[in-house]
Formats: C-alpha cells, structure tokens, sequence
C-alpha cells in the first residue's frame, strides 16, 4: 500500500467534521490518492488554509492514531478572531481538498523510552497526547500513563468519553480531569480549580520518576514547569509542545551594516528577487527586511513552512526537527534557520 507523501501528492480531502465542544471539532482526512498514513503519535501537520484571498500555514498536532492509518485527523479549536480555525470550522466540509505538509515534529513518548509516564494537557493541547493515549490503546500496551487534563467546564474536556473508555479498558491508565467551573447544565464533581504543586503531587505521588509530556496554552506550560520546579522534579525528563508561534515570530528587522561580516547573494528564481543576506543573518530574516513575504510559521526550524530547495550554493542551518535528512539530502532547507555560506539560488 503506498504511503501518503506530501512530496508526491499534498492533498487530503475532508471525509468527516465531528463535532467535539461546543467550540472544538476533528477534522478527519482521507489521501486523495488512497494512499495511508505513517506517522508516529504527536506528530504535526502543516496545512495551507485559503484566508482572505491567501494562504496561510498553520500547524495542528495529528489527534488521530497511527494504529487506524486509513485516516489522519487534527481537532481544531475555535479562537475568537482567529483567521484559521474560524475558516476551517466554518467552511471545511467533507468532500473540501486541502493541502499539507508533513507529518513532522519529535514530540512523542515512543522517544523516551520510560517505565512510567505523565500527560498533562490544557485545553485543546490534549491532541498530541490523545494520539499517544489512542495508540495505547488501540495497541492493549501495559504502558503505565497518568493522564491530568485541566478544562474550563465538563463540557469543554475534549475526548471526554473516549479517554473514559480508555482508562476503564487499560489498568494502567488513569485519568484525571480538573475544571475551573462548573457547565450552565453540569456540575462538576471532580477536581477543580487550577493545577496545584499539592493536587500534582496527590495525583501522582510518584511524579519524580515519571517522563513528563506536557502540552497546552503557554501559560498552562509556564505554570507546570514552575510546579514542577517547585516538587523537585528533573526537567531532563520534561517535554513540552507549542505551535503558539507568535511571540517567537520576530518583526522584520531592517538593514544592519554589513561591518567585516560576509554578504552573500540570494536569488529567489520564481518571484526573481536578489537581495543581499549577511552570513550572520537567517535568509528568512533577510528576505523580510527587504520586504519579501514568504511562507514561513514557527521561524524555529520546527515546522516545515518554510521549507525551500536550494538550487545551487550552501547553507548552514540548525533547525528543530522540521526537516527530514533525506530532504537535506535532496537539497531541501529551512531558510528560517539556514544562513548562507555561499551565494545561493533559491527556488521560491
């Protein structure tokens, strides 16, 4: 059976919408091709969603479980005056085509081989680790996972009755929710209120020896890792998950004298732009101070946005995990995190 490659074919067509919380829904995707899935739990996509006349990249953690690799789906939450998720709960319907990337990304347990792990999500950061949970499962592993998800409401727990079901089948499984406050039509009789050092600690007494995979709004990760820092633990065994990029996408930065640094020469050959990039600067943060838009998202080598071929000449780059090594093979960079050793001809 062949593998969906976006390099081959960077179509899915929605085949379902199911709707999750009032203000969340899965979009399930076939290949248009047939083709299936291989992806490990985790992992992200990066879609091009039509805006306003353009497009725009968006990464969204794969909700889905490899273990069902007919299907691929990402669980969306609606942002007030957020441009993408509004259009894709709004207009993506099945039987809609749309294009993306991937997958990519190293956020997964399977890396971190431990005897016992801890989850903790806010919000719709639960999808990556609803991944993991559902290949669990799907898989009957005696994986030993905690599993603390902290909501607004009952009504807004994600995946509610599915991770319910999961934890009733695997012993080894035990969730926890925690919610701020009650639902107009529930109340609720667990935990509430915020993530504590105490409630962690009474959650999970044997937190120290578990790897932590954390993933959620930036202030939710900002307030585990303090906890966490608070009960001792060793951050070595902490991972954590973000596509909340924009306060690491930097403004473009204008012209800096070029002193004794090297200037080299890029050429992009489709929009026929040259510019001139600094050996100490990024060509993505080059091309934006001479005005040029490209596609680009994290700006940390982590998402593949802004990946580009480099016809001719070389870079340096460092990025983090969004690029594959047969891709730098095939001369493929991420010009976010690549600075020119050479001039360069580029194909954007």
């Amino acid at each position: 059976m062949t593998v969906w490659t976006s390099e081959t074919d960077d179509i899915l067509v929605c085949r379902q919408v199911r709707h999750e919380t009032a203000d969340v829904k899965s979009f399930i995707f076939a290949a248009r091709n047939g083709a299936r899935f291989e992806f490990v739990p985790g992992q992200f996509l990066t879609f091009d969603v039509p805006v306003g006349g353009g497009i725009v990249n968006r990464c969204y953690t794969i909700s889905s479980s490899p273990t069902r690799p007919d299907r691929i789906a990402i669980t969306v939450k609606r942002v007030p005056g957020g441009p993408v998720s509004n259009w894709l709960h709004d207009n993506m319907r099945p039987g809609c085509e749309i294009r993306a990337t991937g997958p990519m990304g190293d956020f997964c347990h399977r890396h971190h081989r431990a005897g016992k792990y801890l989850f903790l999500s806010g919000g719709s950061g639960i999808t990556p680790l609803m991944a993991m949970a559902r290949e669990t499962h799907d898989l009957a592993l005696e994986t030993d996972i905690a599993f603390l998800h902290s909501a607004r409401s009952p009504a807004d727990i994600i995946f509610r009755d599915e991770l319910a079901l999961i934890a009733r089948h695997l012993p080894q499984f035990r969730l926890h929710a925690i919610c701020e406050a009650d639902s107009p039509g529930e109340r609720w009789g667990g935990l509430t209120g915020r993530l504590t050092a105490d409630g962690l600690r009474a959650l999970v007494p044997d937190l120290l020896s578990r790897e932590v995979f954390t993933c959620g709004p930036a202030p939710y990760m900002a307030a585990v890792r303090g906890l966490l820092g608070l009960l001792g633990f060793d951050m070595a065994h902490y991972h954590e998950e973000s596509f909340d990029f924009g306060a690491a996408t930097p403004e473009a930065a204008p012209a800096a004298p070029a002193g004794d640094t090297p200037v080299f020469r890029v050429e992009f050959t489709r929009s026929r732009r040259v510019i001139d990039c600094p050996a100490d600067r990024t060509v993505l943060e080059a091309a934006r101070a001479a005005g040029m838009r490209l596609p680009s998202s994290c700006t940390r080598g982590l998402c593949g946005t802004c990946k580009s071929r480099i016809a001719t000449g070389k870079v340096e780059m460092k990025h983090a995990g969004g690029i594959r090594q047969r891709e730098i093979d095939q001369g493929l960079a991420l010009i976010c995190c690549s600075k020119p050793l050479t001039d360069l001809v580029i194909e954007r």
